[in-house]
């Protein structure tokens, strides 16, 4: 499963799913047709899915983020013994690493692994996820969290679940292309929020981001480059007036009331008018 984490691109397609193989047997590692994939020759779960919701819809499963950190994963329809549930319980029984897919666009997946099942909920129809080791051994049975590790569990929920996801939306919303210089090496962008997600309207959603290259990226947060609510560059007055190489010439001085290169056909996964305005007027006041 090494190839699922060393991908040079933020997303994973079906085909690439169907055609897995094993020990030269081809097993696909995700089912179209059900949230929770389990081969017959596996005695639990080996994946489960979240299917891409589009900007502003609603997505078909409540799945969240419980108050002590962990990933919740809803069951499949209202029976706890429906074959898939049961599936994804033997995984939590017998402690099996799973995979899983999450939507990030129509046909592609972000794959985060391994995920463990560490809880399992009938009352809410839902199970808990553990998305590292470590957030796996704070839900081991009788341990009781405390502050500092429920704050821990929360943290790395974000980064490998939300900020993964986040990323490979918005890079492609862009089309993997900075958005204020077009420059289309995914390595070198970034998925840049316009508000920080310690806002509270600072949410890990295309709206709230701007594809940007490394240095775009650092130049937006540090207010040496703004972008306005019509989606217009201002660059700080200070450093218009230095004088440095050709980098801070081309790269910064030059896109000065420019406006941005690249920004989504879908009009819903454009950036938010008003979280623009607010962070451009946050770039003001600096």
């Amino acid at each position: 499963m090494a190839y699922l984490n060393t991908r040079p691109t933020p997303h994973v397609d079906y085909h690439w799913l169907r055609e897995f193989m094993f020990n030269g047997e081809q097993i696909p590692l995700m089912d179209m047709q059900r949230g929770i994939r389990k081969p017959a020759k596996l005695s639990g779960a080996l994946s489960i899915r979240t299917t891409y919701t589009k900007p502003g819809a609603a997505p078909p499963y409540m799945d969240n983020t419980g108050s002590d950190g962990f990933q919740r994963y809803k069951y499949r329809g209202t029976d706890p013994s429906h074959p898939e549930n049961k599936a994804l319980r033997r995984a939590f029984e017998d402690a099996l690493p799973i995979i899983w897919f999450v939507g990030v666009a129509p046909g592609r997946y972000e794959p985060i692994y391994p995920v463990y099942v560490v809880g399992d909920d009938p009352s809410q129809l839902e199970f808990t996820l553990a998305l590292d080791e470590t957030q796996r051994l704070l839900m081991a049975p009788g341990f009781v969290m405390d502050e500092a590790q429920r704050a821990y569990a929360m943290r790395e929920t974000k980064q490998r679940l939300h900020q993964r996801v986040f990323r490979s939306q918005v890079l492609l919303a862009y089309t993997t292309k900075c958005a204020i210089c077009r420059l289309k090496h995914p390595e070198l962008l970034d998925a840049a929020h316009i508000l920080p997600d310690s806002h509270p309207n600072g949410l890990p959603i295309v709206p709230n981001g701007l594809t940007l290259c490394k240095i775009h990226h650092a130049a937006f947060d540090n207010k040496i480059i703004g972008v306005r609510p019509d989606y217009s560059l201002h660059v700080r007055p200070d450093v218009l007036e230095e004088v440095d190489g050709w980098m801070l010439k081309g790269g910064i001085q030059g896109v000065h009331n420019t406006s941005l290169a690249v920004i989504p056909t879908v009009r819903k996964a454009r950036p938010s008018v008003d979280r623009l305005e607010e962070r451009y007027a946050e770039f003001l006041a600096y």
